[in-house]
C-alpha cells in the first residue's frame, strides 16, 4: 500500500465498475493509482441488468474476460436482450439483431459480487485499493490535490496529480466542491429488493430484463431482473405520489406490484430475500463534469434513470474517454477535458435522455408496443436500448428527438 501522506499521480474516489475500469486503464499507461472506497466490499447495489455496450468498454482492460470466465461461478445471468409489458400487450428487443456492430449479449448480475470481481481484478494488476477510506475534503494546491481522508481509526492528507469521483450516488466531489444542480428531469422514486422469485411460467425468458408497465398510470413501471440461481431483482419506479407515505416499503412494493396483473401472476409465489430499500430524487446533475485536476465520472457527475439500465454504460464509458485525457495531462500534454472528455460524452447521455423523457412522456412507450416498426427501425432501437448511444451512424442517435418524434407520431396515427 501507497504510504498516507504521499504523492500519487492519480486518487480515484469509489472502486465500483468506472473506478476500477479507469485505475486499470491508468495503471496500464504506468502510472500511480490509489483508489479511495468508502464501504467495504462485497455491498449491494442497484443496476443489476448490463448493457452489451458495457462489455466492449471492460475489453479495454481485460476485463471482459475475467467477467466471462466468472459468470457461471458467480451466477451472472446471461443476457440478450429486453421484454416490455402492458396491458396484455409483450415487446421483446433481442441485442443480437442490432444496427451497431460489436457484441450483442452481456449479464444480469448481482452487484456485489459483479464489482468485488472488477475491483480485485484491479488490485491484481497492482491498483492500490483502499476500502473504509473516506474523502472528506479537496484543496487545490499549485501542483496537485490534497484530500482529506477519514477512515474508522485515522485520518490522514493524500496528494494527487489528479482525481477521478468514480463514487457514484456518494457523488463526493460535487458535494464538497458545490457541483450540484437540479437535474432536468422530474423527482421519482425507487422501491426494490432481492427475491426468490420461484417463477414457473414457461413462457418466461430469464435471458432478458423484464420491463412492465402500470396498467392505467403508464408513469409507473417495474423491472424484473432475473439471476441464474433462481433470483431476481424486482423494483417499481414513480413519482413520489404513487407511493403511500402511511405504509411500510415492503406494502408499497408489493402492493404496486398486486395491481400489475402479468407481473403478480409471474411472483404469485415470490418470497423477499432482503427488505425492501428506496431511493428517492435520484436524478442528479453537475454545472461541470471537469475542473482543475478533477473530473467527475458515472453517476457522480449525471445519472438519468433506470429505465433502461443505462447507468453503468454510461459509467464505463466515461472511465474510457477520461483514462487517455488524464494520461496526456500528467505527461504534461496540452489538453482539453470539455472537448476531448465531457462532450463526446455528453452525446450518448443525452441520446438516453431523450428515450427516457419520452418513456415518460408515452411517445417511446407507443413506439415499444405497437406491432410493427419495421425491421431497420427495431434494429436501431435495439442498438441504442443496447447501450450503443454513441455510435453517430445510427439516425435515432444522430438526430435522436427529431427521429423518435416522427417515429411516434406515426405510431400514435396508426394507433388512433
Amino acid at each position: 500500500m501507497t504510504n498516507n501522506n504521499s504523492t500519487v499521480d492519480v486518487v480515484v474516489i469509489g472502486a465500483g465498475p468506472s473506478g476500477a475500469l479507469a485505475s486499470a486503464l491508468l495503471k496500464q499507461r504506468g502510472w500511480q493509482v490509489c483508489v479511495l472506497e468508502g464501504q467495504h466490499f462485497p455491498r449491494f447495489s442497484i443496476g443489476e441488468s448490463l448493457l452489451p455496450q458495457c462489455m466492449h468498454f471492460l475489453q479495454e482492460a481485460g476485463l471482459d474476460k475475467v467477467v466471462d470466465d466468472n459468470a457461471d461461478s458467480l451466477g451472472f445471468q446471461f443476457k440478450n436482450g429486453a421484454a416490455f409489458h402492458y396491458h396484455g400487450t409483450d415487446t421483446f428487443i433481442d441485442f443480437t439483431d442490432k444496427f451497431s456492430e460489436g457484441r450483442g449479449t452481456t449479464y444480469q448480475v448481482k452487484r456485489a459480487a459483479f464489482d468485488k470481481l472488477l475491483a480485485d481484478t484491479v488490485a491484481k494488476q497492482g491498483v492500490d485499493i483502499r476500502y473504509g477510506h473516506r474523502v472528506v475534503a479537496f484543496d487545490n494546491q499549485p501542483n496537485a490535490v490534497s484530500l482529506s481522508v477519514e477512515t474508522q481509526d485515522t485520518h490522514y492528507q493524500l496528494n494527487a496529480r489528479f482525481v477521478l469521483d468514480a463514487s457514484g450516488f456518494g457523488r463526493v466531489l460535487p458535494r464538497l466542491l458545490d457541483l450540484d444542480k437540479p437535474s432536468s428531469l422530474p423527482s421519482r422514486s425507487a422501491y426494490f429488493c432481492h427475491i426468490k422469485d420461484n417463477i414457473s411460467a414457461v413462457k418466461f425468458d430469464r435471458d432478458k430484463i423484464l420491463i412492465s408497465v402500470h396498467p392505467h398510470r403508464r408513469d409507473i413501471w417495474y423491472w424484473l431482473i432475473p439471476f441464474s440461481d433462481g433470483t431476481a431483482s424486482l423494483g417499481v419506479v414513480g413519482e413520489p405520489c404513487a407511493f403511500n407515505n402511511d405504509k411500510s416499503a415492503e406494502q408499497n412494493l408489493w402492493d404496486l406490484v398486486a395491481q400489475e396483473p402479468n407481473l403478480s401472476s409471474l411472483l404469485n409465489e415470490a418470497q423477499s430475500i432482503n427488505p425492501v430499500q428506496t431511493l428517492g430524487g435520484y436524478s442528479a446533475d453537475v454545472t461541470s463534469l471537469h475542473g482543475e485536476r478533477f473530473a467527475l465520472l458515472g453517476n457522480a457527475g449525471e445519472f438519468l434513470d433506470p429505465v433502461f439500465s443505462s447507468g453503468v454504460t454510461i459509467a464505463l464509458k466515461s472511465a474510457s474517454l477520461v483514462a487517455p485525457v488524464v494520461d496526456n495531462f500528467l505527461k504534461g500534454i496540452d489538453t482539453d477535458f470539455e472537448t476531448e472528455f465531457a462532450t463526446p460524452l455528453r452525446k450518448g447521455v443525452n441520446c438516453f435522455k431523450t428515450f427516457v423523457n419520452a418513456w415518460y412522456d408515452e411517445r417511446f412507450q407507443d413506439v415499444i408496443f405497437y406491432p410493427d416498426q419495421g425491421k431497420e427501425v427495431t434494429r436501431m432501437i435495439s442498438a441504442i436500448l443496447a447501450g450503443y448511444a454513441w455510435d453517430e451512424a445510427n439516425p435515432y442517435v444522430a438526430q435522436s428527438e427529431r427521429r423518435l418524434n416522427v417515429l411516434a407520431q406515426l405510431c400514435q396515427m396508426e394507433l388512433s
